[in-house]
């Protein structure tokens, strides 16, 4: 164990996880957001085009202004705290669904590619559809952390 359980260091480093948790779910919930709107844009008006640059520069800010560094400070935090809890089952639970959520973050990252380039093929009802993972997946993890049922 690198820290005891209830040890200072160890709530400071938990306090890190939860804040960056926050800031990661917020982006995760935001980001796709966006892409609803921005497929929805006519882009043969002038309007939409610049409206498309200006989603265009929030969809790159927030994911790697917000987005990406919390990521970050969520695995390392999480990380730190993991060999209290490596011999519980309801961990490795969390932990596989948080590989879920790391694959949310990777697709999310994409596809603001594809809208960079102008290259978006899906719908807004597809961003809509995709900003429901995470919430699931939060609801899971929570349970996890929170019932520790196993």
């Amino acid at each position: 164990m690198l820290f005891e359980t209830f040890s200072t260091p160890y709530l400071w480093v938990k306090w890190v996880h939860i804040v960056s948790v926050i800031t990661w779910m917020a982006a995760l919930f935001y980001l796709p957001r966006l892409y609803v709107y921005h497929a929805q844009l006519d882009l043969a008006t002038e309007a939409g085009k610049a409206q498309s640059e200006l989603f265009k520069v929030m969809e790159r800010r927030l994911l790697r202004g917000i987005m990406t560094p919390s990521l970050f400070a969520v695995l390392i935090s999480g990380a730190l705290m993991a060999p209290n809890w490596i011999s519980h089952g309801w961990l490795h639970a969390k932990l596989l669904m948080v590989l879920l959520m790391l694959g949310c973050h990777g697709a999310y990252a994409r596809w603001r590619k594809d809208f960079e380039a102008d290259r978006n093929q899906r719908s807004h009802k597809f961003y809509r559809i995709a900003n429901e993972v995470p919430t699931i997946l939060l609801l899971i993890i929570a349970a996890m952390v929170v019932v520790k049922p196993f």
